[in-house]
């Protein structure tokens, strides 16, 4: 009897220890990364003191969640963080479409160096951009408000945002700006009512990227905003971490609270993240 000739492996195919290694390794990783958001939501169930014991598998409790909502201005800073989140998605998203849209279709003085300035922006550190942003909004007299925080983050969300629609706004045919043209339509009326709901993978990005930078944002926020009725949530957990005592039972409750909205904003985005990522990243 004849042996048989292994079959051979077909292109992409993997062998079966190859394919065992590959998931023992993606589930590894999974685990992993799952750890540190595991170990917070378990020592926010543990009570006040219960990270001293973050092992234990026992004694769970809501007290953390109820001292927070009820015994501290957490649903304030929560308000405020919402407000000014979606202050800065929304001017920073219109901003940076308008932008975008423009060095894209138009040709004008500057267009070039309007693009490289946004770049160059991008590559300074944010504490280098305290102090002049501190000047600024102290001469407006924005500081200690959400409108001076809003203008702040969009400061910052802006350059990459634009980047990303002019890239995506160049992958649309030039030739449905003619037919809106040819339909009577102006050059404003083109951009709202056909290009952007083209557009809508890349404004789910820019939005999504808008939206977390001004949510979990720590170092403007704390310097700006001095009242307490007008922290943000990133400031306003400071406040259960002092010199002489640690609320760690508090924190990871509230850690536990704020990762809510934007996992509500990532379910929502998530489907036009991938297109929208892949357009702005490969058009130039």
């Amino acid at each position: 009897m004849s042996a048989t000739t292994p079959r051979p492996r077909g292109r992409g195919q993997r062998s079966r220890v190859a394919s065992v290694a590959l998931h023992t390794a993606l589930i590894t990783a999974s685990l992993i990364s799952l750890f540190p958001v595991l170990f917070i939501v378990l020592v926010s169930l543990r009570g006040r003191d219960g990270w001293q014991e973050p092992t234990k598998f026992t004694g769970f409790d809501l007290s953390n969640y109820t001292h927070i909502l009820g015994e501290t201005k957490f649903l304030t800073w929560f308000g405020n963080s919402v407000v000014v989140a979606l202050g800065a998605t929304v001017v920073g998203v219109l901003i940076s479409a308008t932008a975008g849209y423009a060095v894209s279709r138009m040709r004008f003085p500057g267009q070039r160096p309007l693009m490289w300035t946004f770049l160059v922006v991008q590559m300074f550190p944010m504490a280098v951009l305290i102090v002049p942003l501190y000047t600024i909004l102290g001469q407006l007299e924005l500081l200690d408000s959400h409108a001076g925080l809003i203008l702040t983050y969009c400061s910052v969300s802006v350059p990459f945002c634009a980047w990303m629609l002019k890239g995506y706004f160049d992958s649309i045919p030039a030739e449905i700006d003619e037919a809106g043209r040819v339909d009577g339509l102006t050059p404003f009326g083109t951009f709202w009512r056909l290009i952007l709901p083209l557009a809508r993978p890349g404004l789910a990005v820019t939005g999504f990227y808008s939206f977390i930078t001004a949510w979990g944002e720590v170092a403007f926020a704390s310097q700006f905003m001095s009242s307490e009725d007008h922290y943000t949530l990133a400031v306003g957990l400071q406040t259960f971490v002092g010199q002489q005592k640690a609320e760690w039972g508090l924190m990871t409750a509230a850690a536990v609270l704020i990762t809510v909205p934007a996992g509500l904003v990532f379910f929502v985005a998530q489907r036009h993240l991938v297109a929208g990522l892949t357009a702005g990243g490969t058009k130039g």
